[in-house]
């Protein structure tokens, strides 16, 4: 008795779908925020720069956008420094943030006017 091919394309189907997928083995991370100055006016233009040792390439960089805001994805698992610089501004600085597997973490910054 020979088996049935459908019988056997929905059992490879079905096996297929219980092999853990290499994309949710590893998820990414992310860090995400808004920066504004003292007065709460947010900042277009400031460059934010994610360092870690976990990166390959060391630092990753974005520009906040029109609304204050930037978005840094696709980051490994790690400890990482978010540093905020802008002309006219004092650098604004968070050490020591672990970012685990999966998690996008929020770090707003508030940016004072540097010294003339």
């Amino acid at each position: 008795m020979m088996p049935n091919p459908r019988a056997c394309l929905k059992i490879a189907a079905l096996s297929l779908l219980l092999l853990p997928s290499p994309a949710s083995a590893q998820q990414t991370s992310g860090i995400s925020g808004v920066v504004k100055d003292s007065s709460g006016a947010v900042l277009p233009g400031v460059t934010v720069e994610a360092s870690s040792p976990a990166l390959i390439e060391k630092v990753r960089t974005a520009t906040t956008d029109g609304e204050g805001r930037y978005n840094i994805i696709e980051i490994v698992p790690g400890t990482y420094t978010v540093t905020f610089t802008l002309g006219g501004f004092g650098v604004f600085k968070r050490d020591g943030l672990a970012i685990p597997s999966g998690f996008t973490a929020t770090i707003d910054a508030t940016m004072r006017v540097g010294a003339l």
